[in-house]
């Protein structure tokens, strides 16, 4: 009988990769998030907000960020998936220190139904309300978001737009460099952003995250999301008919250099046709 064995195979990076890791590193910005939640809830209410919500929270990355930057900070973050709620408690959770921590709580439900403590900030990122894909879908959320905001409170939402994002069988591509995420390090990588359906007629929206990594291998359909495109006037107005006092629309500003957005939004009442922007829309109870 021969004495060599068959290597054993080794794992492609994709095999590797933590899909939620490389989420985070590829798109969100929790930092970010947090301080244009206080900057903006100061301009309007001239006090520090202290509870934040954060509905469709996934790993909640934007709780413990919310959590770890002030000490009387509360964050709830709401998700109806199990599963990032527990990589949630097992890395994000299990990252920051025990004081912090106890000012965090996820909650699995339904963001329409989840009662907690009145929020002075209710955020929902990531686009993730394009769920919703009826007017009046919408409205049921937007007037459970109210009913979760203290009588001074904002909701906060983030949208895309523009005439690049109805076209079909379109890929951006960018580049991550290697970092660490909760504890957990991961390789340089290309994000990929697949825009694979759009209907003109629904505006529905079908759309894949991939991976890939330096050795060819990748990580396909890593998340895939099923929207309707809403445009900036549909939300104002429903937020409007939900019971919301004042929305405005916070734009991007671009560098005169590059040409391309500069991270500072700022509310404007009219922007340029952009084929691909991103914005926030902050709407307030005040009462």
């Amino acid at each position: 009988m021969g004495t060599d064995k068959k290597k054993k195979r080794e794992k492609t990076l994709a095999e590797q990769a933590d899909k939620y890791v490389l989420y985070e590193a590829a798109v969100q910005s929790p930092d970010v998030d947090a301080s244009f939640f206080r900057k903006v809830f100061r301009k309007r209410f001239s006090r520090d907000p202290r509870i934040l919500r954060e509905d469709f929270c996934g790993t909640a990355a934007v709780c413990c960020q919310w959590a770890r930057s002030g000490r009387d900070r509360l964050a709830i973050g709401v998700d109806l998936d199990p599963v990032p709620l527990a990589w949630a408690r097992q890395h994000n959770l299990a990252a920051l220190p025990r004081k912090v921590r106890e000012r965090v709580q996820l909650v699995q439900g339904d963001v329409r139904e989840v009662e907690g403590p009145a929020a002075d900030v209710v955020a929902a990122q990531n686009f993730s309300f394009f769920i919703f894909k009826t007017r009046d879908e919408m409205r049921g959320y937007f007037e459970a978001a109210r009913r979760h905001l203290a009588e001074e409170g904002l909701l906060i939402l983030d949208m895309m737009g523009g005439s690049q994002s109805h076209i079909e069988d379109h890929v951006e591509k960018r580049k991550v460099g290697k970092g660490k995420v909760a504890g957990i390090s991961h390789p340089a990588f290309q994000y990929l952003w697949e825009q694979r359906r759009f209907d003109p007629i629904t505006h529905r929206s079908k759309n894949h995250i991939h991976f890939r990594f330096r050795d060819g291998s990748r990580l396909r359909r890593a998340f895939s999301y099923d929207w309707r495109l809403w445009t900036l006037p549909e939300v104002q107005e429903v937020l409007v008919e939900a019971g919301f006092d004042e929305v405005q629309v916070y734009w991007e500003g671009t560098d005169s250099k590059t040409g391309e957005g500069n991270g500072r939004y700022r509310p404007r009442r009219h922007a340029p046709a952009d084929p691909a922007w991103i914005a926030y829309v902050v709407a307030a109870r005040t009462r």
